[in-house]
């Protein structure tokens, strides 16, 4: 999920179906044409939120290391959704474009215009922050 408000996250589905359709001659049969919606629709998404908000690549460090063990904990999915949806924007971005979506360093470094050990570096971050807010939910909701 990239964009939280519902509605502006229609407006940008609308826009991205528009351009698959007037575009569909553009489609070459390379690759599956499920990942060339795809990919229209992140871009899609990406382009709305750096004309609508200020994507910030945060270069703060969080510097405790959590325990293996910690970070393969389970715990429901719409709570591992709220982590991720609480994450500074670029952060989240790069998450999901990493993580989900299952692009590679050098693809999203090229997409947001950014270095590639930028996109490494948010990466780790947003994993490491995310340890941390499902580390404090475990504790705030088991008694632990």
């Amino acid at each position: 999920m990239y964009i939280k408000d519902v509605h502006q996250a229609e407006e940008v589905m609308l826009d991205g179906f528009f351009k698959v359709f007037t575009q569909i001659g553009d489609f070459k049969n390379q690759g599956s044409f499920e990942g060339w919606i795809r990919k229209i629709m992140i871009r899609k998404c990406i382009d709305f939120l750096r004309k609508n908000s200020k994507v910030v690549f945060r270069e703060d460090a969080i510097t405790e290391d959590l325990n293996q063990d910690e970070i393969h904990l389970r715990y429901e999915t719409l709570h591992i959704q709220q982590a991720i949806d609480q994450l500074p924007e670029g952060y989240k971005m790069i998450f999901n474009l990493y993580a989900i979506e299952g692009y590679k360093h050098d693809e999203i470094a090229t997409m947001l215009n950014i270095t590639e050990g930028t996109s490494k570096s948010q990466l780790h971050k947003a994993r490491k922050l995310l340890q941390h807010k499902l580390k404090d939910y475990k504790s705030t909701s088991h008694g632990k």
